[in-house]
């Protein structure tokens, strides 16, 4: 224990920046363990959607929505969920809702977003359509 503090003592930043790491750690963890947005996998997402009749919500640009997206899926572009425009999603209040974006990196915000305005059962793909590729699931191309 005395090496312990004389370590500290002589790294006082490192020892900071540790400490600083170990709660940035604990935060994250119980802010994912808590969130009602759920992260699921290509497969636990078809599955939720199929057996529920749930919906896929694609926030990518339209653009992008054309080149490639998920079958039946809804474009909801993230400017307008930001903007409370989710008339669209109406009928989904109580229904599956999985938000899906590129990577997976800009759908936790959008989908807290929806949990925000009401929308009882959120998920987001994990991964986004990269996922969905990688796992072989087919895509509309038009």
């Amino acid at each position: 224990m005395d090496q312990l503090l004389a370590f500290a003592a002589d790294h006082y930043l490192m020892s900071i920046l540790w400490v600083v790491l170990l709660i940035a750690i604990i935060v994250s963890y119980v802010s994912a363990a808590t969130s009602k947005v759920k992260v699921l996998s290509a497969q636990e997402a078809t599955l939720l959607v199929n057996r529920n009749d749930g919906v896929f919500v694609d926030i990518r640009s339209v653009d992008e929505y054309r080149k490639a997206h998920i079958h039946g899926a809804i474009n909801l572009p993230a400017e307008r969920i930001r903007k409370n425009d989710t008339a669209a999603l109406d009928k989904y209040k109580s229904a599956p809702i999985v938000v899906v974006c590129a990577t997976g990196m800009t759908a936790k915000a959008a989908a807290q977003q929806l949990t925000k305005a009401g929308y009882e059962n959120v998920a987001l793909l994990q991964g986004g359509i990269s996922a969905w590729q990688g796992a072989s699931f087919p895509l509309v191309k038009k």
